[in-house]
C-alpha cells in the first residue's frame, strides 16, 4: 500500500455544504491537506464524500462473520458500522462478543461494537447465555466498546429495575451513548424512557411516533434492513430533522448485501427530493460523531476514509478508502478472507413427528376439554411486528385429535424448538407465509436463536428442523421432492465461508421457497426469524409458549 498519494474530484464537503474541485494529499493513512483547484485534471469527474456507515446492524443476521461482511460491505461504500453483538451474545456470552471483536479486527473495517444490554432479552424464552449488570461493565470498559446496545426492555427502564438502570448507569459514568428500542412507545412513556439516558431508537414505524420521540431529545434511525422496513414512513422528516437522524439496516441477509448498503438509502433519499448535504449528514456525519467512532470525516488531519461515487443518483460507488487502502473499486472488493475457528452452543437432538404434534384437547379446571379456537400470529410484510388473531377451530384441519395446517385459508403450524437442550416444542399457528408445500426452519430467531419452523405438514417441519439440527445451525427449506440446508457453523448463525458464496446459497434456497413452496414474503427466512422476537407486539411465540407482547405474559 502506498504511504503517500495524491486524489482529485470533486470534494463533497457537507460542513460547508459546497461541492468544489479539490486535490487531496493522502499521507501515512491520514488526510495531509485538501486544496481547491480551478481545473480536475483527470478526464472522469467524479465525486469524493465521506464513507457511509451503519448506525445500527447486528452482523450476525449476514450470516457471515464480521470479516466476510466487511468483504461485501466496502463495495457500496461502508467504512464502518455500528454492532449490536446481541445475536451471538444470547447464543455464546462474553465468548461469543470477544470473537466478533476479534474477527473484526482482521481486517480493514471500521466495526465499532455495542455491550448488549439485554441478555437474555426476556425471562419468558431460553437462550444460552446471561450477561448482567457487572459483565455488562466489564465490557464498556473496553476501548473497542462503543456503547450500551439497544435497551430492549423498556418496561425495566420505566420502572426502574435495579439491573437495568445500573447498566445505563455505567455506560454514563464511562462516557457512553445509550441505544433505545421502543416500538410504538409515545407520550409520557416515551419521555420517561428517553429522559433515563436512551439516545436512539431505530424502531419507529409511523412519522407521528418519531416525532414523538426527536420532541423529547432522541435521534432516530431510519431503518431498512431485509424485513423491517422504516425508509417510507419516515424519511420525510429528514427534511427538518436531518441533524437528528441516521441510517440503519439493523438486519440484512447476505443476498442483499452483496446488492446494496446504506448507499442504497441515500440514493432513494435523493429521490424523494432531500438535499443531498441532509442526506450525507445523516448517512455519514451523525454516527460517527453521536458514537464518537475512529472514522475519517474528509477533514485535514482525519483518518483517510473517504469513496469517490460517480454520481448522486445511484450513488454508485468507483472506489472506497479507509486507513488510505483502497479496500474496493468498481464492484470489486480488496478484502481478503480469514481463517475463522467456529464456536458454538448447540446441542439439542434430532426431533420425531410425534413431538410437534398440536393436541385438540387441553387442560382446563382439572380435566381436559377441547380446544374450540386458536390463536393465531399473523405476520405482516416489511413488519416485524405481529397481529393477534383468533379463529375458530372449524377453520383447521383435524385428525386423530390433532390439529393440522389448512393451506386454503394460510394457517400454517409454527414451531420452536430449544436448541441448548432437549425440551418440550412450542407450538402454533401462523398467517401470511402462504407456504402450499412443505416447510422452512431457520436457528436465526431473534433474540434467543432457538430453532424456528413453519410447515404445512408435521412430517415436513421434522425433515426441515433435522435438517437445521444435524448441520448445528443454519436455514432449511423442504417441499414434496428437494431440500436444501445453508449451515451456519459460528454459533448457529454464521457461516465461514466466502461471502458471496455464502450469498448465492442462500439466494438458491430463498427462490425454492417462493417457486416450489409458494411463499408470498419477500423475505420468508428473515420474516421468519422474527416471529420469536418477544420484545416486539402482539403476538410471538418462544420455546416456552404462545406470548402476547402487549401483556408480557403467556398466551
Amino acid at each position: 500500500m502506498a504511504t503517500s498519494f495524491k486524489i482529485q474530484g470533486n470534494l463533497v464537503d457537507v460542513w460547508k455544504k459546497e461541492i468544489y474541485p479539490t486535490e487531496i494529499v493522502i499521507e501515512n493513512r491520514k488526510i495531509k491537506s485538501i486544496t481547491r483547484i480551478k481545473h480536475l485534471t483527470n478526464q472522469l469527474i467524479n465525486y469524493i464524500l465521506p464513507g457511509f456507515v451503519d448506525s445500527h446492524v447486528h452482523v450476525e443476521s449476514s450470516m457471515l462473520v464480521p470479516s466476510e461482511f466487511a468483504r461485501l460491505a466496502v463495495v457500496h461504500g461502508s467504512v464502518g458500522s455500528v454492532n449490536d453483538p446481541h445475536e451471538i451474545a444470547n447464543v455464546c456470552g462474553l465468548e461469543g462478543v470477544e470473537f466478533m471483536i476479534e474477527n473484526g479486527k482482521k481486517v480493514n473495517f471500521k466495526f465499532n461494537f455495542g455491550a448488549p444490554s439485554c441478555v437474555p432479552a426476556t425471562i419468558f424464552e431460553t437462550a444460552g447465555a446471561a450477561l448482567k449488570s457487572d459483565a455488562v461493565k466489564k465490557l464498556l470498559e473496553k476501548d473497542e466498546i462503543k456503547y450500551l446496545s439497544e435497551m430492549m426492555n423498556f418496561p425495566g427502564v420505566l420502572f426502574k429495575d435495579d439491573e437495568v438502570m445500573k447498566k445505563i448507569k455505567y455506560a454514563y459514568e464511562l462516557n457512553k451513548p445509550v441505544d433505545g428500542h421502543a416500538p410504538g412507545l409515545r407520550g409520557e412513556d416515551a419521555k420517561k424512557y428517553i429522559e433515563a439516558g436512551i439516545s436512539t431508537d431505530h424502531e419507529c414505524f409511523t412519522e407521528a411516533e418519531a416525532l414523538d420521540k426527536l420532541k423529547y431529545g432522541m435521534k432516530i434511525l431510519i431503518r431498512e434492513g431485509s424485513a423491517a422496513k422504516n425508509f417510507e414512513a419516515l424519511i420525510n422528516l429528514m427534511h427538518e430533522h436531518y441533524e437528528n437522524m441516521m441510517f440503519c439496516s439493523d438486519d440484512k441477509h447476505p443476498d442483499s448485501l452483496a446488492v446494496g448498503h446504506i448507499n442504497q438509502l441515500c440514493a432513494r433519499a435523493v429521490a424523494k427530493g432531500v438535499d443531498i448535504f441532509k442526506v450525507l449528514q445523516a448517512a455519514c456525519i451523525n454516527p460517527v460523531l453521536h458514537y464518537k467512532l475512529d472514522i475519517g470525516l474528509l477533514r485535514e488531519g482525519d483518518d483517510a476514509d473517504f469513496i469517490v461515487a460517480e454520481d448522486f443518483i445511484n450513488f454508485k460507488i468507483i472506489q472506497t478508502y479507509i486507513n488510505g487502502e483502497l479496500v474496493a473499486e468498481n464492484g470489486k472488493s480488496f478484502i481478503e478472507s480469514v481463517p475463522v475457528i467456529a464456536i458454538n452452543n448447540f446441542h439439542c437432538d434430532e426431533i420425531t413427528n410425534e413431538q410437534i404434534q398440536f393436541s385438540l384437547q387441553r387442560w382446563g379446571h382439572h380435566e381436559q376439554e377441547n380446544i374450540e379456537q386458536v390463536h393465531v400470529i399473523e405476520a405482516l410484510e416489511g413488519q416485524l411486528i405481529t397481529n393477534k388473531l383468533i379463529y375458530p377451530i372449524t377453520d383447521f384441519n383435524v385428525e386423530d385429535g390433532c390439529i393440522f395446517s389448512n393451506t386454503e385459508k394460510d394457517l400454517l403450524k409454527m414451531v420452536v424448538v430449544n436448541r441448548y437442550f432437549n425440551a418440550p416444542i412450542a407450538k402454533s399457528f401462523i398467517k401470511n407465509f402462504g407456504l402450499q408445500q412443505g416447510a422452512i426452519a431457520s436457528s436465526v430467531a431473534h433474540d434467543s436463536h432457538n430453532i424456528v419452523a413453519v410447515g404445512v405438514d408435521d412430517l415436513s417441519l421434522t425433515r426441515a428442523i433435522n435438517l437445521v439440527i444435524q448441520q448445528k445451525g443454519g436455514v432449511s427449506a423442504v417441499s414434496i421432492n428437494n431440500e436444501k440446508v445453508l449451515g451456519l457453523p459460528v454459533a448457529g448463525l454464521m457461516s465461514a465461508d466466502d461471502g458471496y458464496k455464502v450469498a448465492d446459497a442462500y439466494t438458491t434456497i430463498d427462490k425454492m421457497v417462493k417457486a416450489e413452496l409458494k411463499s408470498t414474503l419477500a423475505a420468508p427466512f428473515m420474516t421468519l426469524s422474527f416471529m420469536a422476537l418477544l420484545v416486539i407486539p402482539h403476538l410471538k411465540l418462544s420455546d416456552m409458549g404462545l406470548f402476547d407482547g402487549d401483556t408480557f405474559s403467556f398466551v
